[in-house]
């Protein structure tokens, strides 16, 4: 399953995971650990590290641009801390920066 489809079903599963990029690491990894051979949700820390330094889990970095690249595409998938950010605040730096027309 492709990161994007990760990223998409556990935020239709779990909405609270919209605004919390470290939950929704730690869900699919939590999922993925169980796939990976000689792994299980008992291992060690060590064994879990192991398995992110060969590549096995799917990396923080690729999970929180995909959800990014969801919340922006597609609102349902937006969380409140998305929503203040891209409109309240937004909105009110533009105009502290200047970028409004003047009309």
């Amino acid at each position: 399953m492709k990161t994007k489809d990760k990223v998409k079903l556990f935020l239709e599963m779990y909405p609270s995971l919209k605004d919390n990029d470290n939950r929704l690491c730690s869900n699919i990894w939590a999922t993925e650990i169980g796939e990976v051979e000689g792994m299980n949700k008992e291992s060690k820390v060590a064994d879990f590290l192991v398995a992110y330094a060969e590549g096995k889990l799917t990396s923080a970095p690729s999970i929180k641009r995909a959800r990014a690249k969801l919340q922006e595409e597609e609102p349902k998938y937006r969380g409140e801390k998305y929503n203040l950010r891209k409109g309240i605040l937004q909105d009110k730096w533009r105009k502290h920066l200047g970028y409004e027309e003047n009309n």
